[in-house]
């Protein structure tokens, strides 16, 4: 046992981590409280309303995110509620255009600059929240493919945040939901819903409780709650297969290598290096 090659340990824990992410297993999916509350307050959007979406992530936290921002579009678009997309994130944009061809255009049909738009990024962070809180196409004069807003049907009405009946941010760090909870939803009073890296989501916990979010998305976690809310599994679902298989593996691997150590040790059979 003490000459086994740990290399088959990592082989044998790619194969378990792989296999649900090719055929998913569908394990159980508790929701929380706080994944319910985002879930049940963008489901009370009327249909036609208008909310703005913050994809203020980039491709190093994609894989958390990512999902995120699917299911939860995926969730707005099957309302018939009109989506105004911006980053403050240089990287996010492509991200943003991603999923609303995915989701807007490939699953429900959506035209772009009638249904949902793009207005790309904007550097600034916490100075351009608090613009965006007072006027919108001063703060994007064009969208991500240099259209003026002003010609852009799915804007009309839309002078700042306040004509907008939600937000809805999905960040890996700053500026993120920190800085829309402490620049615009207590200087406006708009409700502000949060998806977020597992890592920080304790970090914003306080701000669910206190009803400044009305609810908050943790992680790859997170977003597999939300698919199940919306009734469509996907790569988060996925990634929770694969990850508590990985996880039930990594026990069995310890318990094992005590159990043969103790055996070892008690028959004198172990070899002090």
């Amino acid at each position: 046992m003490e000459r086994f090659d740990r290399r088959y340990i990592f082989l044998v824990i790619f194969l378990i981590v792989l296999f649900p992410l090719l055929m998913p297993l569908g394990l159980p999916i508790r929701v929380s409280k706080e994944v319910s509350g985002a879930y049940e307050a963008i489901d009370k959007i009327p249909p036609g309303s208008k909310i703005y979406f913050a994809c203020d992530y980039d491709p190093g936290s994609m894989p958390e995110l990512h999902p995120m921002t699917m299911a939860i579009l995926y969730h707005l678009f099957s309302h018939d509620v009109k989506v105004v997309g911006a980053c403050l994130w240089p990287g996010g944009p492509p991200l943003l255009e991603d999923a609303f061809n995915k989701v807007a255009v490939q699953k429900f049909g959506k035209k772009y600059g009638v249904d949902f738009v793009n207005l790309g990024y904007k550097e600034g962070r916490e100075v351009v929240m608090v613009s965006l809180g007072r006027d919108i196409p001063a703060t994007f004069p064009a969208d991500f493919y240099g259209t003026p807003v002003g010609q852009l049907p799915v804007m009309r009405g839309v002078r700042s945040l306040n004509d907008l009946d939600m937000i809805v941010n999905i960040s890996a760090g700053y500026p993120g939901t920190k800085e829309w909870v402490q620049q615009v939803q207590s200087r406006y009073h708009i409700t502000l819903a949060a998806g977020c890296t597992a890592v920080s989501a304790p970090e914003y916990y306080p701000y669910y409780q206190s009803g400044q979010l009305v609810g908050l998305l943790g992680g790859l976690a997170g977003a597999a709650e939300y698919e199940k809310l919306v009734g469509v599994p996907g790569t988060a679902t996925r990634g929770m297969d694969a990850q508590s298989l990985g996880h039930l593996a990594i026990i069995v691997f310890i318990v094992l290598g005590n159990v043969m150590y103790l055996y070892l040790k008690k028959t004198g059979r172990l070899t002090r290096r």
